[in-house]
């Protein structure tokens, strides 16, 4: 069921409709109104009766409002008009009162408004099977949805907006994957699958901006002064536009005079927008992807693919979701069942392969369930494919490694036996980053490891005492974050991992001494961490623990020596902010800590955590965890991973998969606990 009533308005949209209720409290016409409004929305919750009751109701509220000149009043009246007779199956009435409320809408230039409309519009024209009607009503609410969502300033309210806005992006696929159904040659399953792409292309913009990053680097200061006043004062003046516009007695005048205003605030906006682009060219891509150019298509998603790769990109609906699977030269697409459905069998699925023992019959029906679900459709595309998985809601923490391979269903067959699998953000993601790394010279070094960090004043490796363990205003504040962060995940601090410093050695064993960095102890501390030392190194390896805030993603990150050799208290939280502010030119990170590839499900933004700060960092490619891995088992995948990579020569993702075959076939390691939880993302080739 697609609903278009709950689209989060703008603070000063608000504020102005608060301000223009208020000053007209006093009219006797605008309280009529209101009742009557209200009468109308208690009776058309009710049968059909009550619901031709509340009609006379909201025409009173019309009448009334269209006395006292209050347009946005009367579009209010005239959408629940519309929604009522729609109700009632009186289309054509409800389509009149629709486009009065459009009309209205636009008349005192409420976006807002007509997103929610058009989106009435929409549901409606398909609902009488005027389907390219309907496309047409959905594709112009949501160029609506992009303007607008440029306007927020603040980041809350920003991913708020986009999250509320969701159910058009979900209604435009489906809406396409109809028509594509009575019209498979038309190419709609490929603007289908672009629709997706444009809804989750985002998620690293507002992270960006939620953790303070500096996004800045190179530009002018009074550049970005300049940039944030003219945002601040072209909100003003479209505020101000909007309520010359509802007036009874419109201010000609004064109108003109703002829309000049704007036009020329406009004009100043592009002016210093340039001269930072010259400054920076990287930073628009990143705050503003630009639709079919940074936002990808089908033949550009084909350019990205070579032949022994299929890309499966999912999104999930309500009442349905979708599956597309492109190749170089082609695309085929599926209907799968509603996101309930998925996101149940997903988490039995989760819940199965985190039990450490050897695996039960009960899990690997749950396992053989799910894969029918989101696999056995395509199972045909799969054979000797390399997989690059672009999930939406709960796939995206899903282990895809583990799940039964759909063309092996007598026997249980993880799908890494058969295949390499790549996790992305989007497809538009790689393309970004493959065009920002294409001429990056290769880090003159090959190794830097962060290994088996001092956690804790009580640790036996610390022997002095403390002289003075009074807290800088820098130390207090990334103790409070770390506080903060702790406490939202009920841990109370963090025990030692001893099997990373065998896990360290066996690594460094295969790198030349004169080609690595080992930051051991308490080395692996934040100082280093941070230093322009580690941008030499073409591997980059944390071996520590890590974890990810759900409800505030900022708040994510490494955890590095927290004390010193006396035991006194050190900055060693490596939070995701500064992960954007850091250069690391590096071809691989490993972050082989707890559940790091995890993040915030922003809806419409996909998983947001510490793997997007490394990619803006720098990494080319990331291998990051799931769930609390186990610190024994993971040392010997490490081991395992990295002697694939460096002594057979294999890429980063085969080298994955061939360590996991080996825990596999490891009756001590076979449980999918022990290898499954690790994920290559990003760049395979």
């Amino acid at each position: 069921m697609f609903l278009f009533n709950s689209v989060r308005i703008n603070t000063s949209t608000e504020s102005r409709i608060e301000r223009q209720v208020a000053a007209r409290l006093q009219d006797p016409n605008y309280l009529a109104a209101q009742k009557a409004f209200k009468d109308g929305l208690l009776l058309s919750k009710l049968n059909s009766t009550s619901q031709r009751e509340a009609i006379k109701r909201y025409e009173t509220a019309l009448q009334l409002w269209q006395k006292v000149g209050d347009k946005a009043s009367q579009s209010y009246a005239a959408i629940r008009l519309g929604q009522t007779y729609s109700n009632l199956g009186e289309k054509q009435k409800a389509t009149q009162y629709y486009n009065e409320a459009l009309k209205l809408k636009r008349a005192v230039g409420d976006k807002n408004g007509q997103v929610i409309v058009l989106g009435h519009i929409a549901l409606l024209e398909r609902s009488q099977g005027n389907l390219d009607k309907s496309y047409k009503s959905i594709q112009y609410a949501i160029k609506l949805i992009e303007d607008l969502r440029r306007t927020y300033t603040n980041t809350d309210d920003q991913s708020a907006y986009f999250a509320s806005v969701q159910n058009y992006y979900k209604f435009n696929i489906d809406l396409l994957m109809e028509l594509h159904k009575k019209n498979p040659t038309r190419g709609y399953d490929a603007l289908a699958l672009y629709t997706s792409e444009r809804s989750q292309a985002r998620g690293l913009v507002e992270l960006l901006k939620q953790a303070k990053a500096d996004i800045c680097k190179g530009i002018d200061p009074s550049l970005i002064e300049a940039e944030e006043r003219l945002v601040s004062k072209r909100d003003d003046a479209e505020t101000l536009l909007s309520q010359y516009l509802n007036q009874p007695q419109q201010p000609l005048e004064l109108i003109a005079a703002t829309q000049k205003e704007i036009t020329n605030i406009i004009k100043e906006q592009e002016e210093v927008n340039a001269k930072i682009r010259a400054q920076n060219p990287d930073r628009e891509k990143v705050l503003k992807p630009k639709l079919g150019r940074d936002i990808l298509q089908l033949p550009q998603i084909q350019k990205l693919l070579d032949k022994d790769t299929v890309l499966l990109e999912y999104s999930l609906g309500e009442e349905r979701s979708y599956l597309w699977a492109v190749t170089q030269n082609s695309l085929s697409s599926y209907v799968l069942p509603g996101r309930q459905q998925i996101e149940t069998a997903a988490s039995k699925f989760r819940s199965g392969v985190l039990i450490p023992d050897s695996i039960p019959p009960e899990v690997i029906q749950a396992s053989n369930e799910f894969s029918k679900i989101i696999l056995a459709p395509v199972a045909d595309k799969l054979p000797g494919k390399r997989l690059v998985i672009v999930g939406d809601g709960a796939l995206q923490d899903v282990p895809f490694a583990a799940l039964p391979d759909p063309n092996q269903i007598r026997n249980y067959q993880p799908l890494m036996l058969n295949h390499e699998i790549i996790n992305l953000p989007s497809a538009s993601t790689l393309a970004i980053q493959r065009q920002k790394l294409a001429t990056r010279p290769l880090a003159p070094k090959a190794l830097a490891i962060f290994a088996d960090p001092v956690y804790s004043p009580t640790d036996e490796r610390v022997t002095g005492k403390p002289d003075n363990n009074q807290l800088g205003p820098e130390l207090v504040l990334q103790n409070s974050d770390l506080e903060k962060s702790t406490k939202s995940l009920k841990r109370s601090g963090f025990d030692r991992l001893q099997g990373t410093f065998t896990e360290a050695q066996g690594i460094l064993n295969l790198i030349p001494a004169s080609s690595r960095m080992q930051a051991m102890g308490f080395d692996a501390n934040y100082t280093w961490a941070t230093s322009s030392e580690v941008n030499q190194f073409r591997i980059i390896h944390f071996a520590t623990h890590g974890f990810v805030n759900y409800e505030n993603p900022e708040l994510s990150g490494i955890v590095l020596s927290l004390v010193d050799k006396k035991g006194e208290s050190i900055p060693g939280y490596l939070r995701l902010g500064y992960l954007f502010n850091l250069d690391y030119p590096a071809e691989l990170i490993v972050l082989s800590a707890c559940e790091t590839g995890l993040g915030k499900d922003v809806s419409g933004e996909g998983l947001v955590g510490l793997t997007r700060g490394l990619m803006y960092a720098g990494g080319k490619r990331l291998v990051v965890s799931l769930w609390n891995v186990n610190d024994q088992g993971t040392s010997v995948l490490m081991q395992e991973f990295y002697k694939e990579m460096l002594q057979q020569n294999k890429t980063p993702a085969n080298a994955l998969r061939a360590a996991q075959k080996k825990l596999w076939e490891n009756p001590e390691w076979r449980s999918p606990y022990y290898w499954a939880g690790f994920t290559v993302q990003g760049e395979w080739q």
